[in-house]
Order: C-alpha cells, then structure tokens, then sequence
C-alpha cells in the first residue's frame, strides 16, 4: 500500500540547471542536494526543504506544465511572496481555498507552482 509521497519531478529545459538553482535555491530557500553518480550524467538539479523532495528533469522537449503543479505548504506566506516579488516573481492570487491562503507562482521555465499557508482560523 501506498503509505508517502518520496519526491515530486518537474520538467525543465535542458542546460538551465543555474536558474534552477536561483530559482528554487535562492528564492525559494530550498537545499540543493546532490544527484546519485548514476543520474548525475543526465542534467538537471534536486532540491529539498523540510520533508519535500523537488527533482527538475531535463527533457529535451521541454514543454511547461500549465496546470499540473506541486503544492509547497510555507510557514509564512507574505514574507515569500515579498521575496518573489523582490525576484521579479510574480505571484498570482487564485480562487479561495477554505482554510488555507495561497498563490501561484512560474518558475523560470514557466512551470506553475502553488504556495499555501494553513490558516490558524476562517
């Protein structure tokens, strides 16, 4: 039975691994961490923060998922967005979401990304 979730894999084009790293290093605060020798060879960048596991893929006909995304849950919301924005990240506010406040974000591939953060009360 299915009992966790080991990682997320996004695409992204090949030989942008450098705006990955800003991207989800530098503005995101995610942890770069190394791929196994095995993979190493493929291109591409992982990254953890916490629990999350985030692996960019290079594929070689790169297309950026629109509406597929993951869902990073953030513990403060407002100081993140200030910081996409600072980064020239746009964040977009979308429908609400009982119990939750949330924006979405395109990393610099294009691929959509949603920010969450628990509400303490509606």
């Amino acid at each position: 039975m299915i009992y966790a979730l080991d990682h997320v894999q996004i695409a992204m084009p090949p030989g942008e691994e450098e705006q990955a790293r800003r991207f989800y290093g530098e503005v995101l605060g995610m942890v770069e961490t190394p791929k196994p020798a095995s993979l190493a060879g493929r291109g591409g960048v992982w990254f953890e923060a916490g629990d999350v596991r985030l692996h960019l893929g290079v594929e070689a006909a790169f297309q950026p998922a629109h509406k597929a995304h993951p869902a990073f849950l953030v513990h403060d919301l407002p100081a993140l967005i200030t910081r996409c924005r600072a980064a020239g990240v746009a964040p977009v506010e979308d429908v609400p979401l009982p119990g939750y406040m949330r924006v979405h974000i395109h990393d610099p591939f294009g691929n959509r990304i949603e920010l969450m953060q628990r509400k303490e009360s509606e």
